[in-house]
């Protein structure tokens, strides 16, 4: 089997999140040939669950991949990531797995929204099983080919959009005074909000960031005095902890600031991630088994992924996997996943299947 080929059949074929057809009909078709004990379709959307083993009782590892693309295109590797859990699939059936456990494959949609791992949870599949550890991973450009990453902490940040919607009173440009204009409020938000903003070395509970999306006041009408606005923030934090503190204060804040300037205000998240918080044993067992070179970072990555959900209910970890040190960055126009690192993955995956459960 050419896994190359597959995997740029996937990467000729993307599908964003939500609209993961292609990918979901190609992982159909392969399967049969890995003789899974069973597979569970179209879950959460697109999603696909295969399963080797009869005994839902028996303990269970978790394997997962994600499938879906950027609306660019597959520059962020997921067209790897799945091919790298059919090759999986196939040592499986090939060389077997420890007798009295269950494996699950999860390949699943819509991470890049940060919906599908809790739409996969939702579809209460994976609570029908044992699960002692789930594991995913994710390329990463910077790093030497190949090489393992680890973090015994958390791997990747929490993050959430922001959105505040200010409400005052539009007026007539030559008596300002008559309405309530929102854009003093906004400066006082902006000037608040990068106050928020720790060393961008900082480690832990220590580290927090607001970054400025947008700003939507009025409209293009020189004779009016704006009466509305809206302002967009990116959150980011290192610890779920962290984050919530975070949010209650930023909210706390603009409110504060709202009232002052007798405004009326609106709230809402957008796509929140919560932090890919690892647990420590797990991330050992990962070095100890992966027969390749490894590397300990201190420092999480302050992208997010939504494999944290399946961490705030089963033991396990999400490590990275080198994509070369002058490879492309994520989301580049140019990336493309490196072919080479597809058998590199799958044995670390399958040598995690085989070795004795924590």
């Amino acid at each position: 089997m050419n896994y190359s080929d597959i995997r740029h059949d996937l990467h000729n074929h993307p599908g964003v999140s939500g609209e993961e057809h292609y990918a979901h009909d190609l992982i159909a078709h392969q399967l049969p040939l890995y003789h899974p004990d069973k597979v569970f379709h179209h879950v959460g959307g697109f999603g696909i669950i295969a399963v080797w083993g009869t005994n839902p009782s028996h303990p269970t590892i978790a394997i997962r991949g994600d499938i879906d693309a950027l609306p660019i295109g597959h520059r962020c590797g997921h067209d790897g990531h799945t091919t790298i859990l059919l090759q999986l699939a196939e040592y499986i059936a090939q060389r077997g797995y420890p007798d009295g456990r269950n494996v699950l494959l999860i390949f699943q949609p819509e991470e890049e929204t940060g919906l599908g791992a809790q739409k996969i949870i939702d579809a209460q599949i994976l609570q029908q099983y044992n699960i002692r550890a789930i594991y995913g991973l994710h390329n990463l450009p910077g790093f030497p080919l190949g090489t393992v990453i680890l973090n015994r902490h958390t791997f990747a940040a929490a993050s959430t959009g922001i959105i505040y919607r200010l409400t005052g009173r539009a007026t007539h440009a030559s008596t300002p005074e008559k309405g309530i204009n929102p854009g003093l409020a906004i400066a006082e938000i902006i000037q608040q909000f990068n106050r928020f903003n720790s060393d961008p070395n900082a480690l832990g509970d220590d580290f927090r960031q607001a970054t400025l999306i947008c700003i939507r006041h009025g409209e293009e009408a020189f004779g009016t005095s704006a009466g509305n606005a809206d302002i967009m923030f990116t959150l980011r934090a290192f610890t779920n902890d962290t984050m919530e503190h975070f949010i209650a204060d930023a909210n706390s804040t603009v409110a504060q600031i709202a009232s002052r300037h007798h405004l009326q205000l609106q709230q809402a998240l957008i796509e929140p991630f919560r932090a890919t918080e690892n647990d420590s044993l797990h991330v050992e067992h990962i070095e100890e088994v992966c027969g390749c070179r490894s590397q300990y970072v201190l420092t999480p990555f302050r992208w997010s992924e939504d494999f944290a959900n399946y961490l705030q209910l089963y033991k396990g970890a999400m490590f990275g996997i080198g994509a070369g040190t002058d490879h492309h960055e994520l989301h580049h126009p140019d990336y493309d996943f490196p072919d080479e690192l597809i058998p590199l993955a799958a044995q670390v995956f399958f040598n995690l299947v085989n070795a004795q459960l924590i």
